[in-house]
């Protein structure tokens, strides 16, 4: 997880500690809703090391946020346009994912992102992510193969998957160029 944290980096630590001393929990605490170890989560509220997406999703789902919801709040901005030189781009230092969020708001039920996923990268996301929300991920370019618990899909240029019940999620480019794609995703 060690890596250079940028200004964002450095707004998503100061925000998630904020939800943490909001809700009057400890580290324990968060430890224990998320499954991530209090010294990481220190470690990442003191912006001394970038956390990973799956460490992130948890942290996100311990405090019942999306990770667009936790990186909109980071943000600070609530215009109804969404720039595309003011949208909060994130990378997950461990595969090199990134994600940009293209649109979300807390009052409204759509978010938007568009993520790149490097050449021979994958990033598992619990089932707690999926929680609270309907998802919907189309391919840009590149293939994509995505497990859903003990069900595979592989996706590629313009195909579209809407996810089913919450499990465990396997995102993994299994080939030789990024593979690009949009994930739409309501509350529910």
């Amino acid at each position: 997880m060690d890596h250079i944290i940028d200004d964002f980096g450095r707004r998503l630590a100061h925000r998630l500690r904020f939800e943490r001393e909001r809700r009057g929990w400890s580290l324990a605490d968060v430890a224990g809703h998320s499954g991530v170890s209090k010294a990481t989560i220190s470690k990442i509220e003191r912006a001394e090391v970038s956390p990973t997406a799956t460490v992130l999703v948890r942290l996100a789902s311990a405090f019942d946020l999306t990770l667009a919801g936790l990186m909109l709040r980071a943000e600070h901005h609530g215009e109804r346009v969404s720039r595309a030189d003011q949208q909060p781009v994130w990378q997950d230092p461990e595969s090199g994912y990134v994600r940009k969020q293209v649109f979300s708001r807390p009052d409204h039920p759509v978010e938007l992102v568009t993520v790149e996923m490097p050449a021979h990268q994958s990033v598992t996301l619990p089932a707690s992510s999926y929680a609270h929300i309907r998802q919907l991920l189309w391919v840009q370019s590149g293939h994509l193969a995505i497990t859903e618990g003990a069900e595979r899909h592989e996706l590629g240029p313009g195909d579209c998957l809407g996810f089913g019940l919450p499990a465990e999620t396997i995102f993994a480019n299994e080939t030789d160029s990024p593979c690009v794609y949009v994930v739409a995703l309501a509350r529910s």
